[in-house]
């Protein structure tokens, strides 16, 4: 282990409370981070209460660790807790954005001819459930990819202008708030302003992906708490040939590196959703969550 890496414990607490008893539930979960170069799983421990009945783990198609669980005896509450240790490496000391590919001529490259040689990443340059495809994306987005910019240089500036230009605030759009709904109110949480920025991306023609995960709330000394850090989080990834996915994280204006914690990717936010299921009875229902994400 080298001294520049960064060991985080991540705890997240799922709490459902139903206002009527649930009779029976199947359900999919996402709640173990993804080990990448750059993030190294030491430790995951889940657990689901009440314990069900049957429970099994796969990988998507995305490469996501996906926990599937029934329970089939009547509650009234279901609690999901996940205790998680990882160790971060720094990621961007070799990037220099502007030595980078000119975009258009990436763009160009992932565009889909008969014949030619199919790059995987191309998925990620579509329309997808929660995000389309308009001329207001490209619009916006072409103010920072000027002729023969540089796919990363241009990038970081339409970072720096989604965070300049929308504001961040809870509760005026929900988990399918589309793109374009954001985009006109120049409002929203963390996964709108994710979602936002994939679009411009996509809009002219370049790959990129959305990315859930959890930001470290226990600031190092002077400076402040990130946005967004006491819940789930989530940013963005383009890709640049000759760097890989490059994250990063317009609520907070920054590159993605040791205060983010990557728990999944894909197009967007209905492809990463924490629990989704189906459940018989239930009511209404309340949902408490608590994230701690601290330096060990």
């Amino acid at each position: 282990m080298t001294t520049s890496q960064t060991i985080l414990r991540v705890t997240h607490e799922t709490t459902y409370d139903y206002s009527t008893a649930v009779e029976n539930a199947q359900h999919l979960a996402i709640t173990r981070p993804l080990d990448c170069p750059w993030q190294r799983v030491m430790s995951c421990i889940e657990k689901i209460d009440p314990e069900p009945l049957h429970i099994a783990k796969r990988l998507d198609s995305f490469g996501n660790h996906v926990l599937y669980f029934s329970l089939e005896l009547p509650h009234n509450q279901l609690t999901m807790r996940t205790e998680t240790y990882v160790a971060l490496s720094p990621r961007w000391t070799s990037l220099l954005p502007s030595v980078t590919p000119a975009w258009e001529t990436v763009a160009d490259a992932m565009r889909f001819r008969v014949g030619a040689r199919y790059h995987p990443e191309t998925e990620f340059c579509y329309a997808s459930p929660n995000i389309g495809l308009g001329s207001g994306f490209r619009d916006y987005a072409l103010k920072s990819f000027t002729p023969d910019r540089p796919l990363a240089e241009g990038a970081i500036d339409l970072m720096h202008r989604v965070h300049a230009d929308f504001k961040y605030q809870p509760t005026v759009t929900a988990f399918n708030t589309p793109a374009l709904r954001a985009f006109e109110m120049r409002r929203g949480v963390c996964q709108d302003f994710a979602q936002v920025m994939i679009a411009c991306l996509r809009a002219v023609g370049l790959p990129a992906r959305y990315v859930s995960g959890y930001l470290r709330n226990d600031p190092p000394e002077g400076q402040e708490k990130r946005i967004g850090a006491d819940a789930s989080h989530a940013w963005l990834s383009v890709f640049c040939p000759g760097h890989g996915w490059i994250d990063l994280d317009p609520t907070n204006d920054m590159l993605a590196d040791l205060e983010h914690v990557t728990l999944a990717t894909g197009r967007d936010y209905s492809d990463v959703s924490l629990l989704r299921g189906t459940i018989l009875g239930g009511g209404a229902h309340q949902v408490k969550v608590a994230v701690t994400v601290q330096a060990v």
